[in-house]
């Protein structure tokens, strides 16, 4: 089935935030902010821009009617600074105009006197001045301390790893409305439309069925309009409240980039312990998380981090501690992945280091720790389906690896200026929102008298294809064809108190909800089919028409519901799904978080050019779990964006701060995200050869998050080039890993 956006989508019709009509009278917002990292407010004047043309208003903290605060997790994060300036970039107040270009000129007179105050931007100094989010959290599986003397190999180190920007090609907006009885209507950009209504209400002091959020689509998302599309819309809204006039919203891409959090940066120490037959016996961890200015969804990403520290292996002592760092940096968020691929870098990090101190391949070590059906998760999950040995055998089977590799050498050996490198990389990914609570959904369905089929659900459709999955599941259900079927947008109104379509999980939530409220309209409607066609066989509708003993009948699907009404049976659904099975007492840190898991592993190859330090990825060839696909186009889709998302993080996209809090990459002239050139000349995508989980929708597992893990290979891939050239030299394990740090590595320390 084609993604049912698509032709809109080519055609521009797609309905995004900017295509809404504005009504008349619109006014248009625009925030100033702090330019400077950590500052108490003296005074502000507002004087020259309230004269400059256009201008109708200056919002700030005083215009709030109740509480200026929109933190989720931990309450610490206020719309508006109020007093003291967090970091570089704060949102201060809005200014609302007849136009943005006034606003934009308004902005440039406002005075603020600031008193400086001490600024911190690196996590490890954060955390030695107990700077914290939250108190650290420990994973603990066996005694570490009890077998490092089993070990043959011990080996200590740090690795890096650095943030990334959504660069989400809509950024954050909203578009704000008054009704009567002093009711509020927003359009918002986000990932989380009840988040939204739960904070207008905070901010506003209205109850939430006086607050409509309403989502069509986004344009992208990457889990930074998960949290972050919050404080736009409160921004929005409160301008709509205070004004009683409509109000639009929408950030010039250079202020989305200086105002919002990006993916957390983490500092890590690490400590891995092998036998002779190269299993890990031992591993410790600590985690320094740069959190940023507030808590926004550190604590849970951490807590995922934490999840994934062992990746796809078994280990049978670890000991693993994570510290969420206050900075005064904007607040780090959501990003896909959620904090596992920082978790999964470390891992792999320690293997790559232990195994060049060792003598072998990283992959070698990696095989010989596969986690397998009855092993353990550090936080006592149990292993059931595992494919871990299963896709790692498919991929370097389908793919020859042993081929590749020795095509490695005999290139290497023969080519001075170029050096090729490889390395595997197998993923673990859990799938459920680590918050047990937040694993649940509903649908509402109504079919009309004329057949025709209308879907809500909690689900937020940001090209990932979420509203063609939900399509097929209603048609599979009814028996009939998906164009029949409309999906509406996402609204609170219609579809209450929702979780954000985040965490891999919105098909399988959102879908298993559907499912059931059309097998609950199906088990209605087909007494009616036994009475209309004078038998008690069981019936089923295929292609719109009731089928009897897999025959044909003359009755046909609008027939059907047409009689179904006549005969007063309601022809609206409304269902509730929770996952069941998962459970985690964080008390004791262990539980069964995830439904289930996801696994694969892919093959990475590069060219290096050592005179310059760029590179080429010449393939990644990947075998990928997705249990019974649902729609293979769009999870090859996806599958093939995580991947080049991920080789972008771990490769081309630096985040870089001064000590002042200033973000310096803050355009896309500063900021490199892959490009056409950038993606592997070739990807060969594999799917491997499953049953499928009862816990995914139709069987079909989550594709969303985990492939992006896929890239973390190429980090390690690009290093393997670099030792081939230089193997006199040790590189520190600092990603991204930019053409300058190649060039760096490949002539340090060089001897003759």
């Amino acid at each position: 089935m084609k993604n049912i956006d698509a032709r809109n989508h080519v055609q521009g019709k797609s309905i995004y935030l900017d295509d809404i009509p504005e009504i008349n009278g619109t006014l248009y917002a625009v925030p100033f902010d702090a330019p400077v990292g950590h500052a108490r407010i003296v005074k502000m004047d507002f004087t020259k821009a309230m004269n400059m043309p256009g201008i109708a208003r200056i919002i700030t903290a005083a215009d709030i009617p109740g509480e200026n605060q929109i933190g989720g997790i931990i309450p610490d994060e206020p719309l508006f600074a109020e007093g003291e300036i967090h970091f570089w970039g704060h949102p201060i107040g809005i200014i609302l105009g007849t136009s943005e270009y006034a606003c934009r000129k308004a902005r440039e007179v406002i005075e603020i006197e600031y008193e400086a105050l001490p600024v911190i931007t690196c996590p490890r100094e954060a955390q030695k001045q107990n700077h914290l989010i939250a108190p650290p959290r420990t994973f603990v599986l066996g005694d570490t301390s009890e077998h490092w003397a089993e070990c043959d190999y011990v080996l200590e180190g740090k690795a890096d790893v650095n943030g990334q920007e959504h660069l989400y090609i809509e950024t954050q907006g909203a578009y704000a409305r008054p009704k009567e009885d002093g009711c509020i209507w927003v359009a918002s950009s986000t990932q989380g439309p009840t988040a939204v209504q739960k904070a207008i209400r905070k901010v506003l002091n209205l109850p939430m069925h006086k607050i409509e959020v309403d989502t069509v689509r986004l344009g992208g998302g990457f889990g930074g309009k998960e949290d972050q599309a919050t404080a736009w819309a409160v921004m929005a809204a409160l301008a709509a409240h205070v004004v009683q006039k409509p109000v639009k919203l929408s950030l010039h891409r250079m202020d989305d980039m200086r105002m919002t959090g990006k993916r957390h940066p983490y500092s890590a120490d690490y400590k891995i312990g092998l036998n002779k037959d190269l299993k890990i016996l031992c591993y410790e961890a600590t985690f320094y998380q740069n959190a940023g200015a507030a808590a926004d969804l550190s604590t849970s990403v951490l807590e995922r981090t934490l999840f994934h520290c062992t990746n796809a292996y078994f280990i049978p002592n670890v000991k693993a501690t994570a510290y969420s760092c206050k900075t005064n940096l904007p607040p780090n968020t959501a990003f896909r992945g959620f904090g596992g691929p920082q978790g999964m870098f470390v891992i792999e990090a320690a293997i790559t280091k232990v195994a060049e101190q060792i003598g072998v391949t990283a992959d070698q070590i990696q095989k010989a720790n596969l986690v397998r059906n009855g092993d353990v998760f550090s936080y006592g999950q149990v292993i059931d389906k595992s494919e871990a040995h299963n896709s790692w055998n498919a991929c370097v089977n389908t793919y020859n690896l042993e081929k590749i590799q020795a095509e490695i050498r005999a290139f290497n050996q023969s080519n001075y200026r170029f050096k090729k490198g490889v390395a595997v990389q197998p993923i673990c990914f859990g799938i459920s929102f680590t918050n047990t609570m937040m694993n649940h959904a509903r649908a509402l369905v109504h079919i009309y008298q004329d057949g025709s089929v209308v879907v809500s659900t909690g689900a937020v459709e940001m090209g990932q294809g979420v509203n063609t999955k939900l399509a097929q599941v209603a048609a599979i259900t009814l028996g009939i064809p998906a164009s029949w079927i409309r999906l509406e947008s996402t609204n609170t109104l219609r579809v209450a108190n929702t979780s954000p379509t985040a965490a891999s999980a919105g098909a399988d939530l959102n879908g298993k909800a559907l499912q059931i409220a059309c097998q609950n309209l199906m088990d209605r409607m087909m007494p009616v089919a036994q009475a209309l066609l004078n038998t008690e066989a069981n019936l089923q509708i295929k292609d719109g028409v009731v089928h009897k003993d897999n025959e044909a009948t003359e009755l046909t699907w609008q027939q059907l519901v047409l009689q179904s009404f006549m005969r007063r049976i309601s022809l609206s659904e409304q269902a509730h799904y929770s996952t069941p099975v998962i459970q985690y007492d964080k008390t004791k840190e262990k539980g069964h978080p995830f439904a289930y898991h996801v696994y694969g592993t892919a093959i990475l190859v590069v060219t290096v050019d050592c005179l310059r330090g760029t590179y080429v990825f010449d393939e990644v060839n990947i075998v990928h779990d997705l249990g019974k696909t649902l729609n293979a186009d769009i999870d090859n889709g996806q599958i093939e964006g995580a991947l080049v998302q991920g080789i972008g993080w771990m490769t081309l996209e630096e985040i870089l701060f001064n000590d002042k809090g200033k973000l310096l990459t803050h355009a896309l002239s500063t900021y490199k995200i892959p490009d056409i050139y950038s993606v592997p000349l070739q990807i060969n995508i594999q799917h491997l050869d499953t049953p499928g989980h009862d816990l995914a929708i139709l069987k079909s597992k989550a594709v969303g998050e985990p492939p992006l893990m896929y890239g973390l290979g190429a980090y390690f891939a690009i290093r393997n080039a670099v030792k081939a050239f230089n193997p006199n030299h040790d590189p520190n394990i600092d990603a991204p890993y930019t053409p300058e740090k190649v060039l760096m590595d490949l002539y340090s320390k060089r001897k003759a």
